[in-house]
């Protein structure tokens, strides 16, 4: 029986108060650990949220959220970054967003022709974006990257795939994990279709293409992430594609409402063939984008004399309750400094990260990596090198302090007074990695390491 009996009924939720110096108990999460992996391969449906990634007895199990702040089922309260890994950019149950989606549930959800909604929120998702001509939704990322990989090769005839392999996740699809060490059930005719090149390596990215001469359909890539780009870097990208027929892709599904409202590119002054967006275009809700130039985005319609592509055709791609949602999103981030606020907030929270770091002598052990809007961090051991042993310590005394941090991402709900809070915490965090270094991290953690999402192997 999956049943678990000595899970007790939850406790009532509280509202959000200071997170810091409260005890927390995860009696209940962790009996529902065998329930949930008795029923969902791996225990969730993201593996980003596994039980792997966090501290093997302090997994919580959420049942609310608002604003800044979670609460799980043991009535535990935290501040939580990275939202919906990233997607939940202005705060949980974030009032006029979520009055938007109810108000359209009302009206009916999905349709057998398409609803008038559509046509507005794609109008006004390019005028808001201005990264594209057409705009085709879905619901992740996964769907839009693979489409516009299936629309370059259609235009370009050709076959082959180039990706960064130093932006870490592109796709569910085969195209990509057939390039990373989990590749159960990709064949190996698949793999041999995609290459690799690496971030600000310009020359590396021409030998290549020159290697697969009118062979590679398309470069797909992330503007930016942790590393900047080289001054000319993107711009010698987008020359070198054109000069070789090849499709620019940027991936702007984590960048697309961070960097600037208009995406990364926007803030670079290099517009892709095709971009892609998902994650915070709805604060949650599950809607992504594909969008491009007319000439290419057209060959996914029935208007051109071109053999046809089937594109993207998702019964759930434009439900309208979503598509309310990504409209109120792009209304309050016109009207409102959202981007502002998360860079504000990401660069006060750097800037007291940085400075415990260095109280505790811990630059060479602990490092805080991208732009303030969206902060991720490493963590090494005493010879140096990356370790999951220690990222598991960071989580479980920062779990144990009331915040759940896989990576710093600020959200528009948060004050600079949780900022505040959180790095005073830090303190006390990055205090016990240190005693941890000199004298082993087996007296400081509790439980197995983390582990690697790309692994070969469980």
């Amino acid at each position: 029986m999956l049943h678990d009996s000595t899970v007790a009924p939850l406790a009532p939720l509280a509202p959000a108060t200071s997170f810091a110096h409260q005890p927390r108990n995860f009696t209940r999460s962790n009996l529902l650990k065998r329930r949930f992996n008795e029923v969902i391969p791996g225990g969730g449906h993201t593996y980003a949220k596994g039980d792997d990634q966090f501290p093997e007895f302090m997994a919580p199990y959420i049942v609310r959220g608002k604003g800044s702040h979670v609460w799980d089922v043991d009535g535990n309260q935290f501040v939580e970054f990275n939202a919906g890994l990233r997607s939940v950019t202005l705060g949980h149950a974030y009032a006029p967003v979520v009055e938007a989606a109810q108000r359209q549930m009302e009206l009916g959800t999905n349709f057998g022709r398409p609803a008038l909604l559509e046509l507005e929120v794609a109008e006004e998702f390019l005028a808001c974006t201005q990264a594209g001509e057409m705009v085709k939704f879905a619901k992740n990322g996964s769907d839009v990257t693979s489409a516009a990989i299936k629309l370059a090769r259609a235009y370009t005839g050709r076959d082959l795939v180039a990706l960064c392999q130093d932006h870490p996740f592109f796709s569910v699809d085969d195209w990509f994990m057939g390039t990373t060490p989990v590749q159960g059930g990709i064949p190996e005719a698949t793999k041999a279709l995609s290459l690799k090149f690496r971030y600000n390596d310009l020359p590396g990215l021409e030998a290549l293409l020159a290697a697969h001469a009118g062979k590679v359909a398309c470069v797909i890539m992330e503007v930016e992430k942790d590393q900047e780009p080289a001054p000319g870097y993107l711009a010698g990208v987008q020359a070198l594609c054109r000069r070789e027929g090849v499709i620019l892709i940027f991936d702007e599904v984590i960048t697309g409402f961070r960097w600037d409202n208009r995406g990364a590119q926007y803030r670079h002054g290099i517009q892709p063939d095709l971009s892609t967006f998902g994650k915070a275009i709805a604060n949650g809700f599950s809607l992504a984008a594909l969008t491009g130039r007319r000439e290419l985005m057209e060959r996914g319609g029935i208007y051109h004399p071109h053999e046809r592509v089937f594109l993207l055709s998702t019964t759930y791609g434009a439900e309208t309750h979503a598509l309310a949602a990504a409209r109120a999103v792009m209304q309050i981030y016109q009207e409102e400094p959202v981007v502002e606020k998360l860079h504000a907030l990401g660069e006060r929270l750097a800037v007291g990260f940085r400075q415990a770091v260095a109280q505790y002598e811990l630059q060479p052990y602990v490092e805080l990596l991208g732009k303030p809007c969206c902060l991720t961090y490493a963590t090494r051991d005493q010879d140096g090198i990356p370790s999951q042993a220690m990222r598991a310590l960071f989580l479980q005394e920062t779990t144990r302090r009331g915040i759940l941090c896989p990576s710093f991402v600020t959200n528009y709900s948060m004050t600079n007074d949780i900022i505040d809070q959180t790095i005073d915490s830090l303190f006390e965090v990055l205090a016990i990695y240190r005693r941890a270094l000199d004298e082993g991290v087996e007296n400081y953690l509790t439980g197995r390491p983390l582990k690697i999402v790309y692994r070969r192997y469980n």
